[in-house]
């Protein structure tokens, strides 16, 4: 297949569109327990369960990405599929762990602070997110091997059934289910991704039918890995987003101790909110570019240019929301429901960070090189920078010039993303004249 921008964007297309709908699940549940009973407590016991178990899912979450590269032939994917089961089985173990009743009530009631009625809450809400994180594991594996035989739009249609499903599931648990908010979202959300496992299942079907009969014997070089080998790859990748969730509570506990520390609280949802539609289709743009790599990376100049045209359009309609007036007061006012004071604080932020999807586009397409080439550790290593950064920015431009707390953060954060953009050019450098070299 020749590889053309118009090519490159039809892969992808279904990928963002998955991202998309996905951002939409967390407000469209979070109206559902706002309209049951006692809404407060319930929306805090929803939002730390939920918390948790983002947690524990993450060793799953690049499962996908690691199907695309590896899933090269019958044996390479009977290895990773082994390897994705004991990931799958640790992961509800950790869960099964904190749903001790001892270890739950030290982690909630002494480690975080919950109140009673909440911490009682959330116990039953993480016996509902039971199914979540091995559910996750095994639609991503299936997932990234469909992106690897190019096969995107069945992707793009788990994510319509686990839409669908979430939805029947959150409605009926309004009408019907006498139980708690905080209960009915995570049950919603565990059917739903239960759904999109088993579709995702089916649609493989076909694929991994061809996939398993290929019993041709491969040479040492193209064969699979080890499980030492895959340990080895996919521990940094493992890693990279357990650092990543680090950054949300360290700039929620910086911005409480700055200027304007309440409204800053307050916007820095709804700026990040705004910020993370326009980059998930970035996030989107990794598994396709790995996917579309080509033997020695022939195909990267292509995709790179894709990159920038994909990362100048995001980031222009992130300036469009922040810059031009009529669209920040639709955006925050009319559909965020900010007063005139917070529509203020959310703009000023808003407008500091723009340029992120563009620098997040360019991440995803270093990543790609980065898995492709073997080179996971610097993937892991350029996210502890890009925290450390984040972190040293926000001491010197909150605590050091006294900016307001949402505006530090948000400026931190596109320093800590130049930081990591700028620490991965050098390994992307060295892979891409490695494979110049070879090929």
């Amino acid at each position: 297949m020749k590889l053309t921008q118009r090519t490159i964007a039809r892969f992808w297309a279904p990928l963002a569109a998955t991202w998309l709908m996905m951002a939409v699940e967390g407000p469209m549940l979070a109206a559902v327990v706002a309209r049951l009973p006692e809404p407060t407590i319930n929306l805090a016991a929803y939002g730390v369960s939920f918390a948790v178990a983002i947690l524990i899912e993450a060793p799953v979450i690049m499962l996908m990405s690691a199907a695309t590269s590896l899933a090269k032939d019958r044996d390479s994917f009977l290895r990773l599929r082994h390897f994705a089961r004991v990931l799958c089985v640790a992961t509800t173990g950790v869960l099964l762990v904190i749903l001790i009743p001892p270890v739950h009530e030290l982690f909630m009631h002494r480690v975080i602070g919950l109140p009673e009625d909440v911490a009682d809450l959330t116990y039953g809400a993480l016996w509902c997110f039971l199914p979540w994180p091995a559910a996750i594991g095994y639609r991503r594996l299936y997932q990234g091997v469909l992106i690897r035989f190019r096969r995107t739009h069945l992707v793009a249609w788990g994510t319509v059934v686990r839409l669908a499903s979430m939805m029947a599931a959150a409605v009926s648990g309004y009408l019907w289910l006498e139980v708690p908010g905080a209960w009915v979202a995570p049950l919603a959300l565990s059917a739903a991704v239960l759904c999109e496992a088993a579709a995702a299942r089916i649609m493989v079907g076909p694929t991994l039918r061809e996939l398993l009969a290929d019993r041709r014997p491969r040479r040492r070089s193209s064969s699979a890995m080890s499980y030492r080998e895959m340990a080895a790859f996919y521990f940094p990748l493992l890693l990279t987003p357990l650092i990543g969730m680090a950054m949300q509570p360290m700039l929620a506990f910086f911005m409480g101790r700055s200027a304007s520390p309440i409204e800053s609280l307050a916007v820095f949802p709804v700026v990040n909110s705004v910020g993370f539609f326009f980059r998930s289709v970035s996030i989107a743009y990794q598994d396709a570019a790995i996917a579309l790599m080509g033997r020695s990376f022939r195909h990267y100049r292509k995709l790179r240019r894709f990159a920038i045209t994909l990362g100048t359009a995001t980031a222009a309609g992130l300036a469009t929301v922040a810059f031009l007036s009529p669209v920040s007061e639709l955006w925050f006012v009319h559909v965020s429901g900010l007063d005139e004071e917070l529509k203020r604080f959310a703009i000023e932020a808003a407008r500091v960070m723009f340029p992120v999807p563009f620098l997040a586009t360019i991440l995803s397409l270093q990543r790609a090189v980065l898995v492709e080439g073997r080179r996971t550790a610097h993937i892991t290593a350029a996210s502890a920078v890009e925290v450390g950064v984040v972190a040293a920015c926000f001491v010197v431009l909150g605590w050091g010039i006294g900016l307001v707390g949402a505006t530090a953060a948000f400026a931190a954060t596109l320093g800590g993303r130049l930081a990591a953009n700028g620490y991965l050019l050098r390994p992307c450098r060295r892979v891409l004249d490695q494979a110049r070299s070879s090929g």
